[in-house]
C-alpha cells in the first residue's frame, strides 16, 4: 500500500496487525473482498512504525503477538494521538480473546470495538463500515 492522502474515490487504508500466518490470509481475503487497501504489520512494534510512516484509515489488531501485544501497541498509538503527534484513527481488536474481561480490556487500551475470531465476514464488513466508508457504500464505487 502507499501512503498518500486519502480521499474519494481512494479506497481506505487498513493496517492489519496479526501474527499468525493462516489469520493473515483469511483476513486478507476479506479485506480484499471490501475493497480496501491493507498493509500487514506481524505485531505491535511493526504496526507502531507503520502508523508512524503512513498513518491508516483503520487499524484491525490482533492482541496476542510477539515483540509487542495489541493492547501495549494501542496504549502507545493512542499516546501519540493525544499529543498530536499522530492523527486519529479507529483500532479493532481483531482477536479469538471473547471474555468480557477481555473485551474490557481491549477498551481500556484505547480500542474503539471488540471483534473476534474466526473472522465472520458479515460481521467484518458491518464493523468496518461503521467507522470507514467501504467502496460501495455511501457513493463510493464498488471495488474493481
Amino acid at each position: 500500500m502507499t501512503c498518500v492522502s486519502h480521499s474519494l474515490p481512494n479506497p481506505p487504508r487498513v493496517l492489519l496487525v496479526e501474527d499468525n500466518p493462516i489469520n493473515q490470509i483469511v483476513a486478507l481475503e476479506f479485506l480484499n473482498q471490501l475493497g480496501v487497501s491493507t498493509r500487514l504489520a506481524n505485531n505491535g512494534q511493526e504496526a507502531l512504525a507503520s502508523c508512524q510512516t503512513c498513518t491508516p484509515d483503520l487499524v484491525l489488531m490482533d492482541i496476542q503477538m510477539p515483540v509487542m501485544d495489541g493492547l501495549e501497541c494501542t496504549r502507545q498509538l493512542r499516546r501519540l494521538q493525544a499529543a498530536r503527534d499522530l492523527a486519529p484513527f479507529p483500532i479493532l481488536a481483531l482477536t479469538a480473546h471473547m471474555l468480557q474481561s477481555d473485551v474490557r480490556a481491549s477498551l481500556q487500551a484505547g480500542m474503539d470495538a471488540h471483534l473476534t475470531k474466526p473472522i465472520d465476514f458479515g460481521i467484518l464488513q458491518q464493523e468496518l463500515g461503521r467507522w470507514i466508508r467501504l467502496p460501495g457504500q455511501h457513493g463510493m464505487p464498488p471495488p474493481a
